[in-house]
């Protein structure tokens, strides 16, 4: 991968979870922060994974989305809203990372499935 194309591809990460995390705290449940999200998401996925990233950003993002089911709803009774927040932004989180993780479980079914011939 060109030296540029790393560079854009960590801007659009890092762009993606500012996003999240403000979003969720200042705008939860917003249609026009999803789609930047998953927007980003696919720009990452396609720019920004290399071989040996592919297994560990699917168990991540497998991971966001088993936490993100769990609630963090209780965390409600000790400072108000911060439960609800916290699950807003594993949302996000969630969102911005599924594309990614849809592009790089496809290439690697695709490597998977015509080997290389050696």
């Amino acid at each position: 991968m060109s030296r540029a194309l790393g560079i854009i591809g960590f801007i659009v990460f890092a762009a993606g979870l500012l996003l999240a995390l403000i979003g969720g705290i200042v705008a939860p449940a917003s249609g026009n922060i999803i789609l930047v999200l998953v927007v980003l998401g696919i720009i990452v996925g396609a720019v920004n994974v290399i071989t040996r990233e592919m297994l560990a950003l699917l168990v991540a993002t497998v991971a966001l989305i088993v936490v993100g089911t769990a609630g963090f709803e209780p965390l409600n009774q000790l400072i108000a809203g911060l439960g609800t927040t916290i699950d807003e932004i594993i949302y996000y989180l969630a969102r911005f990372m599924a594309p990614a993780a849809i592009i790089t479980a496809v290439r690697t079914l695709v490597r998977v499935g015509f080997p290389v011939v050696r």
